[in-house]
């Protein structure tokens, strides 16, 4: 089953889906796992990534909640105003609000994040309380240097391609120590990174898996998005074995 969500965070609305499986929950609810985009990204993401994985959970009976963040997608919110801080919050208020759906297991409740998004949920994980979390081509804050305008810190908004990219945004990602976060948290991790990733360099997910204790698991000829379907099925196939706790 398939339900659009909503949930407010500093009065704004943010939309998402719930994908629940096509049965009865057990008596303990259903694991669950909350998707975060990425950076520029919503709840579909590159070639809907998001939105077949989700589908794919709910026939092997995990549910899971996709969000645009705000700012992002269809949620209200102005981009010149993202930041990683805002993004944290949106995705505890995801976690909150699928927590209190029907069926969901309050205690088996999973974060996914990607690229930036993977970022965004290894520092959420410890005030979501994850049950497992896991990245998928995760960004680090080094990957923004090179972004800025001229090399600069922007005095007010700056045109990323387009997109409204405000001073806040960078004051706030250099300011982040996800891998520190990661570090001290404890809980169970995975991580999967194409090796042709040219975006979020392979040794990214290298580093967050140090700082996790967990395992990296390289996806061959992967790209960012993992755009082929055969790497596509791989991180697919490799994100189950790990969600399903095996």
């Amino acid at each position: 089953m398939e339900s659009f969500a909503q949930f407010s965070v500093d009065g704004s609305r943010l939309y998402g889906m719930v994908h629940t499986p096509d049965a009865d929950a057990p008596a303990s609810g259903w694991p669950s796992v909350v998707f975060v985009h990425g950076f520029t990204g919503n709840r579909i993401e590159a070639q809907r990534l998001f939105v077949r994985f989700s589908r794919r959970l709910a026939a092997q009976g995990i549910a899971s909640l996709r969000f645009d963040c705000r700012g992002s997608g269809e949620s209200h919110g102005e981009f010149s105003d993202v930041t990683v801080g805002t993004e944290v919050q949106d995705t505890l208020a995801a976690v909150t609000y699928l927590r209190r759906q029907p069926g969901i297991d309050p205690l088996r409740v999973m974060l996914l994040g990607f690229s930036m998004g993977g970022l965004v949920a290894t520092l959420a994980a410890p005030d979501a309380l994850a049950h497992r979390l896991l990245l998928w081509a995760p960004a680090l804050p080094d990957a923004w240097l090179p972004r800025l305008p001229g090399g600069q810190m922007p005095a007010t908004v700056a045109d990323l391609g387009g997109w409204p990219v405000g001073r806040a945004f960078y004051q706030d990602m250099l300011r982040q120590r996800p891998l520190d976060v990661a570090a001290r948290w404890g809980g169970v991790a995975h991580v999967l990174h194409g090796d042709a990733d040219e975006v979020c360099p392979p040794e990214y997910g290298v580093r967050y898996a140090r700082a996790l204790g967990c395992d990296a698991t390289a996806i061959p000829g992967g790209t960012h998005t993992f755009a082929s379907l055969d790497t596509t099925e791989m991180l697919y196939q490799e994100s189950l074995t790990f969600l399903r706790g095996g």
